[in-house]
């Protein structure tokens, strides 16, 4: 049942008031005030890697209903330059964009530009893909060109794993160097009145290292907190019951942030262990790549099945391209190499992300929010195939999955 709303956790930060409006289970529903807008959660952000989501404008994004966009800061630093985006009004001028921002820390691309990264103490040095001018990114130096973007939200500088890295030193090393570091980005933090600094929490999927980033970060009083080190090929069993870990122990009364999370199930899973936030690339890259979503699953729209298909992308969808569109037209355009078809689906697609968020927020509210879960899973595995990690972790909260 839903707590009594002067029960309900709230915490108010320099730059940043939290409030949970509704619960039900161990799912929640919250107002976040930030300087540049007051978000919803749950919330998914879509990416706008160098300050823009890619084939979509501002006002589309708006029109959307879109909260927050990410950006990130090793791309941002690389080209155009954090002074040049400072000199420009910062990433809001920047891109146009007048609702709230993020900007990762740049440590996500340990992972990612891992044979171009050299990891110390210091920091960790890459050498760009583009050109091969080699760039040290310290805590400090994250800091500051974070500062200088004006996001927000800005993420501290942890020591980046891979979740499939073998070696258990390296696990151990990354998390207490996660927790030195928080400390070098708090000292950095030129602007704690206008920029929120989140902490990331570490450990890969070893409940004891977890535990460790748990206890540490967590005693630093952060205006929020993110769980990172994940989506990065571990198990979905590992997966769930790391993000249930940290949520259990994570203040209630900070937003919390699943990094890197971008699957419509995984969001919902996510949400019912008690997160807040998520980002990922995947729905307007899966565009790009012909790959509409929708509640009863994905529609792949360079298939030939399409090829006569009257039906919009999602025919519960009344966004501008399944008002205007048929799947046989946004196939015929795929099929053409119309890059238009690339943007009308990302479109798309963003508004479904938009909207699963919504409807959450609003079953939460309405305490229906256990019904939401199972006709989801229900259209998303019409054959009752439903995984085991997707059964496990909703059993976890009391969510039963069937009817």
């Amino acid at each position: 049942m839903c707590a009594a709303a002067s029960a309900l956790p709230r915490s108010k930060s320099p730059a940043l008031e939290f409030e949970v409006v509704a619960a039900q289970g161990w799912a929640r529903t919250s107002k976040m005030k930030l300087p540049h807008y007051v978000c919803e959660t749950p919330m998914f952000m879509p990416v706008g890697t160098h300050g823009t989501v890619k084939g979509l404008t501002s006002q589309q994004l708006q029109d959307l209903d879109c909260h927050l966009i990410l950006g990130n800061t090793y791309h941002l630093e690389s080209r155009p330059g954090a002074d040049v985006v400072e000199h420009l009004g910062g990433l809001h001028g920047f891109a146009d964009w007048p609702r709230a921002m993020l900007t990762d820390s740049g440590g996500f691309q340990m992972v990612s530009l891992l044979h171009l990264a050299e990891i110390t103490e210091e920091g960790v040095e890459f050498q760009s893909p583009v050109d091969g001018a080699k760039m040290l990114l310290t805590p400090e130096h994250s800091i500051s060109i974070q500062n200088k973007l004006g996001a927000d939200i800005i993420m501290a500088l942890d020591d980046v794993v891979p979740a499939t890295t073998v070696s258990a030193e390296r696990f151990e090393e990354a998390t207490h160097r996660t927790t030195r570091w928080i400390d070098r980005c708090i000292a950095a933090h030129s602007r704690p009145n206008e920029q929120n600094l989140f902490a990331i929490i570490q450990g890969g999927v070893d409940p004891r290292l977890r535990d460790i980033s748990l206890e540490q970060l967590t005693a630093r009083d952060m205006p929020g907190f993110a769980i990172g080190g994940l989506v990065g090929g571990e198990s979905k069993d590992y997966f769930w019951r790391v993000v249930k870990q940290c949520t259990a122990a994570l203040p209630k009364d900070k937003p919390i942030y699943v990094m890197g999370v971008g699957y419509p199930l995984d969001i919902v899973v996510c949400s019912a262990l008690g997160a807040d936030m998520y980002d990922s690339v995947y729905p307007t890259r899966t565009a790009r790549f012909g790959v509409g979503l929708t509640h009863d699953g994905t529609v792949r729209l360079k298939n030939a099945a399409t090829a006569k298909d009257t039906r919009p992308v999602d025919p519960e969808c009344d966004c501008m391209t399944c008002r205007n569109y048929t799947r046989a037209a946004l196939h015929g355009m795929f099929s053409k190499g119309n890059t238009a078809s690339s943007r009308l689906l990302s479109y798309h697609n963003v508004a479904y992300m938009m909207r699963l968020a919504r409807e959450m927020r609003e079953s939460i509210k309405e305490q229906r929010f256990p019904q939401f879960v199972r006709m989801f899973m229900k259209r998303q595995h019409p054959h009752g195939d439903i995984p085991q990690w997707i059964r496990d972790a909703m059993a976890s909260v009391d969510i039963s999955l069937e009817y």
